[in-house]
C-alpha cells in the first residue's frame, strides 16, 4: 500500500482541484491536442489497494483459478451464440468472466476520469469514508515491457494492447502465471472486446500483472513516477456525486438496462441527512 504522504498521493479539497488533478498532464504537444495517456480507477474506499478479485480473501482462491476459468468456459457456452459470440482466445474468455463478476486477476480501469470519479462516489454506504481515484500512465507502463511484447504495439502504432495483440505474446493462463524473468512483475493494459454496451459506455480497459495475482503495491513502489492516487475526502463526495449526476455520469448510462436504471433511481431519491 503506497504511503499516503508520498508525492504520488494527493488529497483534493474542492471539485475544481479534483478536475485539475484528473486532467493534469493531458496536453500532448506532439499532436497539439489534449489527449491523456492515463487510465483511471475509482474506489469507494481510499484504504483499499489495487488488488484483483482472485487475490481477495487472503488469496485463498488463487489455487482454484484454473478451475474457475475452465468451468466458466465449459458452462458459459450454453449462454452464448456459438456462431457469433464465442470468445476466440484466452483474453476474450477472461475478459468475459471478469465482466460478469467471476474473480480473476484482472482489474477494471477506464479512460474517463469522470467515470472513475463515479465509482469513487457511488456507494451510499461508504459516503462517510474517503474514496480514491488511481491514475496510471499506460504509455510509460508499457515502456517497461520487453521489446518482444511491445513490438506488436509499435507495429500497429498503438500504446495499449487489444485482446488479439496480447494473445499473440501470451496465449494461456499458464504463460500469464509463469512468465519469463524479464516479463515478471510488469503490468499490461488491454482493451476488452466490445461484448456489451456496459463495456462500451464505461470506456473500459483492463490491467493484469504478469506472474503476480496479488496487490500491485510492489509495482507501484518501484514506479512512483507512473501513477497518482487522488484522495477524494468524504466531505467532498456528495458534491462530486451531484455534479456527476448533472453531467449524466450515472448508473443509468454506465449500466444500461433495468438494473442500472433502478440503482440510479435508488440513489437519486436517497434522503440524505441534513
Amino acid at each position: 500500500m503506497p504511503d499516503p504522504s508520498s508525492e504520488s498521493c494527493i488529497r483534493v479539497a474542492h471539485w475544481s482541484e479534483l478536475l485539475e488533478a484528473l486532467h493534469e498532464g493531458s496536453w500532448n504537444a506532439r499532436i497539439n491536442r489534449h489527449r491523456a495517456s492515463h487510465l483511471f480507477r475509482g474506489q469507494t474506499l481510499a484504504s483499499h489497494d489495487l488488488r484483483p478479485g482472485i487475490a481477495r480473501n487472503d488469496g485463498r482462491r488463487l489455487e482454484l483459478e484454473k478451475h474457475l476459468l475452465r468451468n466458466f468456459g465449459k458452462y458459459a457456452r450454453s449462454y452464448l451464440d456459438v456462431s457469433e459470440d464465442l470468445p476466440k482466445n484466452f483474453w476474450q474468455w477472461i475478459a468475459l468472466a471478469q465482466h460478469h463478476g467471476l474473480p480473476t486477476r484482472l482489474l477494471d480501469w477506464t479512460y474517463s476520469p469522470l467515470i472513475a470519479a463515479h465509482f469513487a462516489c457511488n456507494d451510499l454506504a461508504e459516503m462517510d469514508c474517503d474514496g480514491a481515484i488511481w491514475k496510471v500512465n499506460y504509455h510509460l507502463a508499457h515502456d517497461l515491457l520487453p521489446d518482444e511484447m511491445t513490438d506488436s504495439l509499435k507495429a500497429q502504432g498503438a500504446h495499449v494492447f487489444t485482446d488479439e495483440l496480447l494473445a499473440g505474446v501470451i496465449g494461456s493462463l499458464d504463460e500469464l502465471a509463469h512468465p519469463t524473468q524479464e516479463r515478471s512483475g510488469q503490468v499490461v493494459f488491454f482493451e476488452p472486446p466490445s461484448i456489451s454496451a456496459r463495456i462500451v459506455n464505461q470506456f473500459a480497459c483492463f490491467s493484469v500483472q504478469l506472474g503476480n495475482s496479488a496487490s500491485m503495491a510492489g509495482w507501484l513502489a518501484d514506479n512512483p513516477g507512473l501513477w497518482t492516487k487522488i484522495i477524494v475526502p468524504s466531505q467532498l463526495k456528495w458534491e462530486v456525486r451531484d455534479r456527476l449526476d448533472q453531467s449524466n455520469i450515472t448508473e443509468r448510462v454506465l449500466f444500461p438496462g433495468l438494473d442500472g436504471l433502478c440503482n440510479w433511481l435508488d440513489r437519486q431519491y436517497y434522503p440524505r441527512d441534513v
